[in-house]
C-alpha cells in the first residue's frame, strides 16, 4: 500500500523470458499486486514467471496474442477484481525504472489527479543518444497526440509507463480501446472524453538488453488512422453531444471556409495563369473565407486547449497519520519537492494537530 492506496503492477509481457524475472524482483515492496499478462509468447517466459516465486504475482496466460494493449486490459480487469485503487503499468522488459514509481504515483495519492504519465523527454539531454529520425518522430507524434486526444499540457505520448485511477479505469470502455501499439493513444483519448485530470512526471528510461518488435510500416498507418478517427470522436462527445460548445461552432464553420477558400484560390491561380492577372473580388472571394476559416480555427483551438483537463479532479488518498506527517515534514522544511504543489493550506487556522489541509476542486462532471 502507498500513502493509503492499494497497488497493482499490470505487467504485459510477450517473450520476455530473459527479464521478466527483473521486473519481478525489483518491484518496490508497496506494490500490494502484480499482474503480469503473458500474451501467448512463445518462449519460457510464464516458467520464468513461476520460477521467481513472489506471492504477489498473479500470472494470466492469453491462449492467443492479442497485442500490448489487448494484454493491459486483461491485467487491468484483473487488478480491479483484488481490489487495487490504483494500477500502474511497468512493461515487461525492465525499461522503466521501479525506483520512480512513488514519484508517479504522488500526483494521484496527494494531489488528486486521476492520471499520472512518465515523459521521458522533460529536458533536452533527454534526446541525447536517440537518432534524429527517432527524435522528429517522437516529437511529431506527441503533438499529434495532443491535438487528437486534448491533452495539451502532456508529452511523450508513447510512453507507456502509467498510473490509473481505478475509478477512473471503472468508467472507461476498456474492450473499446485499440489493443495495439496504438493503445496508449486510444487511451489518452479515451480518459480526455471523461475529463479526467492528468499530469506528466519526469522520469528517466532504462534501456537495457530489449529489443524493439515494432514494426514501423505497420504502427505508422495505424496510429494516424486512430488519431484521426480518435480527434472527431472526441470533438463529438465533449462539445456536440454533451454539451454543445462555442468549439464544435468555429470548427464546424472554419474547416469548411478555409477549404473552400483553398480550393477556390487554387481554382482562380489556374484559371488566370495564362492571363497573368486578377480581379480583386476574384482575389478577396479566394482570400475571404480563408482568413475567416483560419480565425476560427485558431479560436477553436485556443479554447480546446483552455478546457484541457489539466487540474486534479479526485480527492487524494492521504490518511490522517500520513496527512500529520507531511503537516510534520512541512514544518521542519523537509517537505518533499513532489508534495508542494498540492495545494497545500498556508493558514496555520486551517490545520489541526493532526490534519494537514489538502484542497482538491471538485469534480467535473461531463458535460
Amino acid at each position: 500500500m502507498f500513502q493509503g492506496a492499494v497497488i497493482a503492477a499490470v505487467v504485459p509481457a510477450y517473450r520476455e523470458e530473459k527479464l521478466i524475472a527483473t521486473v519481478i524482483t525489483t518491484m518496490p515492496d508497496f506494490v500490494d499486486h502484480i499482474v503480469i499478462v503473458d500474451d501467448c509468447s512463445p518462449d519460457g517466459t510464464s516458467a520464468a514467471v513461476e520460477a521467481v516465486g513472489d506471492p504477489r504475482v498473479t500470472l494470466i496466460r492469453h491462449e492467443k496474442n492479442t497485442g500490448v494493449g489487448g494484454a493491459i486490459v486483461t491485467g487491468h480487469k484483473k487488478a480491479m477484481e483484488l481490489g487495487s485503487d490504483i494500477n500502474v503499468i511497468m512493461a515487461g522488459d525492465a525499461q522503466m525504472d521501479p525506483a520512480a514509481l512513488p514519484a508517479l504515483l504522488r500526483p494521484i495519492t496527494v494531489q488528486g489527479y486521476g492520471f499520472a504519465k512518465a515523459n521521458r523527454f522533460f529536458a533536452p539531454e533527454s534526446f541525447k543518444g536517440m537518432p534524429g529520425y527517432r527524435v522528429f518522430g517522437n516529437i511529431v507524434l506527441s503533438f499529434m497526440t495532443k491535438l487528437a486526444s486534448g491533452y495539451w499540457n502532456l508529452f511523450d505520448a508513447q510512453n507507456g509507463y502509467t498510473a490509473t485511477r481505478t475509478d477512473v479505469l471503472e468508467r472507461l470502455p476498456l474492450d473499446h480501446i485499440s489493443q495495439g501499439y496504438s493503445f496508449e493513444n486510444d487511451y489518452l483519448i479515451h480518459l480526455n472524453i471523461l475529463q479526467t485530470g492528468a499530469t506528466d512526471v519526469p522520469i528517466a528510461a532504462l534501456y537495457g538488453e530489449e529489443t524493439s518488435t515494432i514494426s514501423l510500416k505497420r504502427v505508422i498507418p495505424e496510429l494516424l488512422r486512430l488519431l484521426t478517427f480518435g480527434f472527431w470522436k472526441r470533438i463529438w462527445y465533449r462539445y456536440v453531444l454533451w454539451s454543445f460548445s462555442p468549439v464544435a461552432v468555429l470548427l464546424f464553420l472554419g474547416l469548411p471556409l478555409f477549404v473552400v477558400g483553398f480550393v477556390l484560390a487554387i481554382l482562380f491561380t489556374v484559371l488566370t495563369a495564362g492571363t497573368g492577372t486578377a480581379t480583386a473580388g476574384t482575389t478577396m472571394l479566394a482570400a475571404l473565407p480563408i482568413i475567416v476559416g483560419t480565425q476560427m480555427l485558431l479560436a477553436a483551438l485556443q479554447l480546446d486547449i483552455q478546457g484541457s483537463p489539466d487540474k486534479p479532479t479526485h480527492e487524494p488518498f492521504l490518511s490522517a497519520a500520513e496527512r500529520a506527517q507531511l503537516k510534520t515534514e512541512r514544518a521542519r522544511g523537509a517537505l518533499p519537492p513532489a508534495a508542494t504543489t498540492i495545494g497545500l493550506a498556508p493558514s496555520e487556522d486551517t490545520e489541526t494537530d493532526s490534519e494537514l489541509t489538502v484542497e482538491v476542486p471538485e469534480p467535473e462532471q461531463p458535460r
